[in-house]
C-alpha cells in the first residue's frame, strides 16, 4: 500500500514539473510574441540606429539631413503608436511606443486629444536632459530641436477612422484643415513651444494628413513672425479647391488669348476693356478663394518647410511635378541661388512600388534612403506659399532632392 502511494505522489510531482515547464513556455512563448511585434523599434525601426551611445549622440548628426529625417519620422511614427496602444489597452510596460524615442534621449511631455473621440493625434517630445546625463551626453546636439510637435496621419481603425476621414474629407472639399479643432489645438500647442523655447529651437513634423496639419500651422506661425522647423513626410496635394481654381485660371487665360486676337479701336477699346475687367470679375467669383492666399507680408525665405514625397504614392506626388502636366519642363530648371528658397522637396522615385508601400512612413527611416539633388519649380508649392511671397515682388524657388 505504501509502494503504492509513494508512485502515486511521483506520478503527482512529475506532472506538476511538466505542468510548471509547459506554463514556463508559454510565458516566454508570450513574451517573444511581444517583442517580436511588428511596430516594435527593433522589429521595424532603422537598422543603422539601433544602437546608440554617447558618442553617437553628440558626434552624429542632426546637422546631417538624412540622420534628422529618420528621426523625425520615428517621432511621428510614435504617435500612430500611442494611439494604437491607447486603442488596445497596453500597460505602461507593454506599450510600443516610448521606445521610438527614448532611444533618441526625447520624452514624451503632451499628447494631442481629438476633442471629437478622445483619440491622440499629435504629441510634444522634448529633450530629455536627465536621461541624456545619465548615458554622460552634457548637452544637447547641435541641430537636435528643443521640442518636437509630431502629428499623425489617417488610421484606418473603427476608434478614429470617422474623425481622420472627415478631415481628409475637409482638405479635399476646401484645401484647409482651419475648421477642424485639430488645427486649433495644434497652432496652440506649437505657438507655446515656440514661446518657451524660441522658434529656431521648435520642430513640426506630419505624415499624410498630419502632414497637412504641419504645413498650415506653420504656415499660420510664419505669417506672425515665428518660423519653425517643419517636415512634411507624404503630404496630401489633392483638392477639388485647386482642381476649381486650376480650371478657372485655364478658362481666364483663354479668354484673354481670345480678347488679343480681336480687332478694337477708340470707344469700342475702352468699352472693351471695362467689358473685360466685369467679366474678368464675374470669372473670378466662383473660383474658390482659399484663405491660404489672402495674406503677405511675410519674410521670404525666412520659412523653407521640408516636403518628402513618393511619385509612386497618388496623394502626394503632385508636388514633384514642375509645370503641372505630370512630366518635367526644362524651361521651369532653375539654377541654385537664382531667387529664395520656397521649399525643399524629397522625392522617392522607385518603380513599380504599391501604394501601401509609397504612402508609407517606414520608407523614410530606411537604410538605403540615399537622396540625390535635382532643382526645379513647382507651381503646386509655389501655390501652397503664395500668400507668403506674393509680397516680396520675387520669384521662389524649390530645392528638390530626389533618389534615385
Amino acid at each position: 500500500m505504501e509502494t503504492t502511494n509513494q508512485v502515486s505522489k511521483e506520478e503527482e510531482a512529475e506532472e506538476q514539473r511538466k505542468d510548471l515547464v509547459v506554463s514556463k513556455e508559454e510565458e516566454e512563448e508570450e513574451e517573444v510574441e511581444e517583442e517580436a511585434h511588428p511596430y516594435s523599434f527593433h522589429v521595424s525601426g532603422p537598422r543603422n540606429l539601433s544602437t546608440l551611445n554617447w558618442r553617437d549622440l553628440i558626434y552624429s548628426t542632426w546637422k546631417d539631413s538624412n540622420y534628422k529625417r529618420t528621426v523625425i519620422a520615428c517621432f511621428i511614427q510614435a504617435v500612430y503608436l500611442l494611439e494604437l496602444d491607447r486603442q488596445e489597452k497596453r500597460t505602461q510596460e507593454t506599450a510600443l511606443a516610448p521606445n521610438w524615442w527614448i532611444p533618441f534621449k526625447y520624452k514624451l511631455t503632451q499628447t494631442l486629444i481629438d476633442e471629437r473621440d478622445g483619440s491622440i493625434f499629435g504629441a510634444v517630445l522634448e529633450w530629455d536632459r536627465a536621461a541624456a546625463m545619465a548615458d554622460l551626453v552634457l548637452m544637447r546636439p547641435s541641430g537636435a530641436p528643443r521640442a518636437v510637435l509630431a502629428l499623425r496621419g489617417t488610421l484606418l481603425k473603427s476608434p478614429t477612422m470617422r474623425r481622420d476621414i472627415e478631415d481628409d474629407l475637409r482638405f479635399f472639399a476646401w484645401e484647409s484643415l482651419k475648421g477642424s479643432c485639430r488645427f486649433k489645438l495644434a497652432l496652440e500647442v506649437l505657438k507655446s513651444a515656440s514661446n518657451s523655447f524660441g522658434g529656431s529651437n521648435v520642430c513640426v513634423a506630419g505624415h499624410s494628413l498630419g502632414a497637412g496639419f504641419a504645413l498650415q500651422v506653420g504656415k499660420a506661425l510664419a505669417k506672425e513672425g515665428i518660423y519653425v522647423e517643419t517636415h512634411l513626410f507624404n503630404p496630401p496635394s489633392v483638392s477639388l479647391a485647386m482642381s476649381l481654381r486650376n480650371i478657372g485660371e485655364k478658362a481666364e487665360s483663354a479668354w484673354k488669348k481670345l480678347k488679343s486676337m480681336l480687332p478694337y479701336s477708340g470707344q469700342e477699346s475702352r468699352a472693351g476693356e471695362e467689358g473685360d475687367t466685369n467679366k474678368n470679375l464675374g470669372l473670378k467669383s466662383w473660383i474658390p478663394r482659399l484663405s491660404s492666399f489672402k495674406n503677405s507680408g511675410f519674410g521670404v525665405g525666412k520659412w523653407v518647410p521640408h516636403l518628402y514625397v513618393n511619385n509612386s504614392d497618388y496623394i502626394c506626388c503632385s508636388y514633384n511635378d514642375p509645370g503641372g502636366d505630370g512630366g518635367v519642363n526644362k524651361e521651369n530648371v532653375a539654377p541654385p541661388g537664382n531667387g529664395p528658397v520656397a521649399a525643399k522637396l524629397f522625392v522617392v522615385t522607385k518603380e513599380r512600388q504599391k501604394f501601401h508601400e509609397a504612402h508609407g512612413l517606414e520608407q523614410w527611416w530606411s537604410s538605403d534612403a540615399e537622396l540625390q539633388q535635382a532643382i526645379h519649380s513647382s507651381k503646386l508649392i509655389s501655390r501652397q506659399l503664395r500668400s507668403l511671397y506674393s509680397g516680396s515682388g520675387t520669384s521662389s524657388q524649390v530645392t528638390t532632392q530626389g533618389k534615385s
